[in-house]
């Protein structure tokens, strides 16, 4: 059965900042000149007092990000993970990592769902380098619910942190009961057979796919992993444990990102077989998202397929 949608993300972002603000006058949003796309023009018509035009310049909104961090305030960003990860990145590693500054790095469009902006829009690695930089944690929530949780979390943690959105409604994985803890993985389904580990918005899409895999007589045990630093080692080696088979599937680069933390886990603390189900060392191109999802085999078909073919050859 598939999954129940959700409402957009950046939505989610743009009425949760705001209302944080309505509490908190140390909140301020710093917008690259997209704020209609990230939904950020919520938070400009509730607080206009506290909502920055920065322009096409974010090398220079990160810098003045860290400059208002040091007088008190909790800047949260407002631009595409594209812009908000590499143009700015000597300026995050410097002035925002290195000293521990307060900045929210709250970057939209991650992924393949990027509205059809076009390869230069589109990154695939963020997570990777993220994850690597010192002093920076990374949270790439799963859907709606989990991502204004995670902007709650993110306005009360003290120091800087990545928090991947989407920008499109994405299928909805948690209801209201559920409660986001940071740097915790979450057990989405029980399994015995194999297991699948999710992170981000692919997540729900992990969990169709495990569904079409029961049809076949494939018991999957699904992980979701919402927090790539800190891992969750403890519940990775669980999850292994459980299956003795480990499968990653993550809307991202194979290389570096949630794959890399698994076999960086696993190796260490319970050697395992991983197999990595992702984007191959490719940039991807522009185009819908349910033809991009199909195209680079992250379509809960398309997963359930190749995971099937991966138990097969290592039956």
């Amino acid at each position: 059965m598939t999954l129940p949608m959700g409402r957009a993300m950046r939505e989610v972002f743009g009425e949760t900042v705001a209302a944080l603000a309505d509490d908190d006058p140390r909140i301020v949003m710093l917008d690259g000149d997209v704020g209609s796309s990230t939904r950020a023009d919520i938070f400009e018509k509730a607080h206009p007092d506290r909502y920055l035009q920065m322009g096409i310049a974010e090398q220079n909104m990160l810098g003045v990000a860290a400059g208002m961090a040091t007088m008190g305030l909790i800047p949260f960003i407002s631009t595409f993970v594209s812009f908000a990860v590499v143009r700015p990145l000597d300026q995050i590693r410097v002035l925002i990592a290195q000293t521990g500054a307060n900045v929210k790095i709250t970057a939209g469009y991650a992924g393949l769902f990027t509205g059809q902006t076009g390869m230069s829009h589109i990154i695939v690695d963020d997570l990777a380098i993220m994850r690597a930089m010192p002093g920076m944690v990374s949270v790439a929530p799963a859907d709606d619910v989990e991502a204004a949780q995670v902007l709650r979390w993110a306005a009360a943690y003290e120091g800087p942190c990545y928090v991947r959105l989407v920008r499109d409604a994405t299928q909805r994985l948690f209801d209201d009961a559920y409660r986001f803890a940071f740097g915790k993985a979450v057990v989405v389904r029980e399994g015995r057979d194999v297991t699948l580990i999710g992170t981000g918005s692919q997540t729900p899409r992990v969990v169709d796919a495990a569904d079409l895999l029961a049809g076949d007589g494939i018991d999957a045990h699904v992980l979701h992993v919402p927090t790539l630093k800190p891992f969750d080692v403890e519940a990775v080696v669980a999850a292994a444990e459980r299956t003795g088979r480990v499968i990653t599937v993550e809307e991202h680069s194979v290389i570096g990102g949630l794959g890399g933390a698994v076999a960086e886990a696993l190796s260490e603390h319970r050697p395992t077989r991983v197999d990595r189900i992702g984007l191959q060392d490719v940039f991807v191109q522009s185009g819908p998202n349910d033809a991009l999802l199909d195209i680079y085999g992250l379509s809960a078909t398309r997963v359930a397929e190749q995971v099937r073919r991966l138990l097969g050859a290592r039956a």
